[in-house]
């Protein structure tokens, strides 16, 4: 049982690459790289190569979305 859970914990902590990435996001693997060197997206280079967290990006993901829907009031100045 115990190899199981270690299976399932693997599943849920999911290192990707590059190319993974890019396929995941439907984006170039060019502007995944560029973003990750800028420090625009969660990755981690390991070795010559950037590693990415599944789990992190959609957290990421959902949190520009956030970002994006909530209400502009900066403007708004009752004086």
């Amino acid at each position: 049982m115990t190899g199981k859970r270690k299976q399932g914990d693997l599943t849920m902590d999911k290192w990707l690459t590059l190319e993974q990435i890019a396929e995941y996001l439907q984006m170039s693997t060019s502007s995944i790289y560029k973003m990750a060197q800028k420090g625009k997206i969660p990755a981690y280079k390991v070795g010559r190569q950037w590693r990415f967290k599944k789990e992190e990006i959609d957290r990421w993901i959902e949190k520009g979305k956030l970002r994006n829907e909530e209400p502009k009031s900066q403007g708004n100045k009752n004086k």
